[in-house]
């Protein structure tokens, strides 16, 4: 499990769970997996992609939660429009066959999006 920094105790209650909520989501699209004898770690994201059309669907759909999330707290518009940008750049570059697995294993637009929407909270 990724270690995060804590959340601070100035940040509402609501908010904290909110913040729990996508840093679950996050590791579980871009960081639940570690490369055995490396740093680098993936998650279901890449994998989603594997499945033709569905997968990257899917993934889009569940990166579409912390947009949501980021809405309901408050984040400011361009920080949202970022994260949209993301989802979408994530989407379409991983809707390339195999490659594009490659692709989300590294951009981590899930892990983007939660640093963005903490940067703001």
């Amino acid at each position: 499990m990724v270690e995060y920094a804590t959340i601070p105790d100035d940040v509402p209650q609501n908010k904290r769970s909110s913040i729990q909520r996508v840093r679950t989501v996050s590791n579980l699209l871009d960081e639940a997996i570690c490369v055995p004898g490396t740093n680098f770690r993936f998650g279901l994201d890449p994998i989603l992609g594997l499945l033709p059309v569905g997968g990257d669907v899917a993934s889009a759909v569940i990166s579409l939660y912390i947009v949501f999330e980021g809405v309901l707290m408050g984040v400011p518009r361009q920080t949202l429009a970022r994260m949209l940008v993301n989802v979408l750049i994530d989407t379409f570059g991983g809707s390339v066959p195999i490659l594009g697995s490659l692709f989300d294993a590294g951009w981590k637009a899930n892990e983007r999006n939660r640093k963005l929407l903490e940067k703001h909270v």
